[in-house]
């Protein structure tokens, strides 16, 4: 893609260069019946639209350089019309003086779009006084009616063309800001995946060097099990980071509409291998438990609820170990129900509950998912479950141990939609 939008640009560029060597020679050609003064300006000034027009998105001091250079020599070409008293030559040449005029409007809106705000300022004002001053080609009479209205107006069209560039600027400037924000939300997003992930790989990793520093003295075979499998870990993490990493340097190349699509999410088939890895790693023992209806073929679960479901598994799932060593069991319950009043409205429910006896909560999460602060972890997963509609909520679980849970609707929501929320 990026060749062929290459190829055009050259062509197009190419073209460009050859329409304005054309003009040009045209003018030169054109000089003996008609005057240089009247032709030349004109070919100038419109082999200089032309040649930016031909190679935009240009320099911005570029442009400003050559229309600063056409309003020089349309304002040279006109005072050597009044130096030279040839009124009356120019006056057959109106249509020259037209054609040069609207090159110069073309400059003024291209220059004040894309130049630097001091370089526009000046090659935009001397591009737009040319405009109106090309009148005194007609002579220097007496000043009537006709003649302030006609400098009138075409003074109004320079202005005309330099509130349109000032538009066409904002609407950039509008443009950058809007990439520049959804690549902060894109690195902001990478940042939370990176925790949700590699923060689980790294917990796991030291749950089994733990148990690998038990082992080795009692029982060697299996303190190599344990060893092997904080080598997997190590890899998954590494693997994680080096995504991240290089999606970061693609950030500047992906819209913010194209971002997920380039992504590779999680979903729901990738529970069972994560609730392995978790009771490999631990003293912890994952029951898995995902609706039958989830895995049918026709159902179909929005990836970006399938993706958020199964964070806030891993977010829970790392949470057990770290907050929760007493935890000998951890039930996942990933099901459909149905939003309040609503009869085929349907969302997916997903509690993940471990059975710990002690062990306050993680810092930061307070019980229904009011915790805003930080952007991660729970906090985070809350608005992301809320951005989709959904609530989450987390806290102590009757008789014992700890529930978060999660609720999502599988069609699209309001945000903060009527979702029946979860209690413990």
């Amino acid at each position: 893609m990026r060749a062929r939008l290459s190829g055009a640009l050259r062509w197009r560029e190419r073209a460009g260069a050859a329409a304005a060597v054309l003009v040009a020679l045209t003018g030169i050609a054109a000089a003996p019946a008609y005057g240089p003064l009247a032709t030349l300006p004109m070919s100038s000034t419109m082999a200089a639209a032309l040649g930016v027009l031909a190679a935009w998105p240009y320099d911005g001091r570029r442009i400003a350089a050559v229309t600063g250079g056409a309003g020089i020599v349309s304002l040279a070409a006109t005072t050597g019309v009044l130096l030279l008293g040839e009124e009356q030559r120019a006056h057959t040449s109106a249509t020259w003086m037209i054609g040069e005029s609207a090159s110069l409007l073309i400059l003024v809106v291209l220059v004040v779009r894309a130049a630097p705000v001091r370089h526009a300022l000046i090659a935009a004002g001397l591009a737009g006084v040319a405009t109106p001053v090309l009148l005194l080609r007609f002579g220097l009479g007496p000043p009537t009616l006709a003649a302030l209205a006609g400098f009138a107006v075409w003074g109004l069209s320079a202005a005309l063309a330099a509130a349109v560039g000032l538009y066409l600027r904002s609407l950039d400037d509008h443009r950058a800001r809007s990439v520049r924000a959804a690549r902060q939300a894109q690195r902001t997003q990478l940042a939370r995946d990176l925790h949700d992930f590699v923060a689980h790989d790294v917990s796991g990793m030291l749950a089994q060097a733990q148990v690998g520093r038990i082992l080795a003295e009692q029982d060697p075979q299996q303190a190599v099990a344990a060893f092997q499998r904080i080598e997997q870990a190590a890899l998954q993490a590494l693997a994680s980071m080096d995504r991240t990493v290089r999606m970061l340097h693609d950030a500047d190349d992906l819209a913010a509409g194209d971002w997920a699509g380039r992504t590779p999410l999680p979903a729901l088939t990738d529970l069972p291998e994560l609730a392995d890895r978790f009771s490999c790693s631990g003293t912890a023992v994952v029951h898995l438990d995902v609706d039958a209806r989830l895995e049918d073929p026709n159902d179909v679960v929005p990836r970006e609820v399938a993706a958020t479901a199964y964070r806030v598994v891993v977010e829970a799932l790392t949470n057990v170990r770290r907050h929760a060593v007493t935890a000998s069991r951890v039930e996942v319950t990933v099901r459909r129900t149905r939003s309040v009043g609503d009869l085929t409205g349907h969302g997916l429910e997903v509690t993940v509950t471990d059975d710990a006896r002690t062990g306050p909560a993680p810092a930061g999460h307070v019980l229904g998912g009011a915790s805003r602060g930080g952007g991660f972890g729970l906090a985070g997963l809350t608005e992301r479950v809320e951005a989709l509609g959904g609530t989450l909520a987390a806290g102590p679980y009757a008789p014992h141990g700890w529930r978060v849970a999660a609720t999502m609707p599988l069609a699209a929501a309001p945000h903060g939609g009527d979702i029946r929320p979860v209690t413990a």
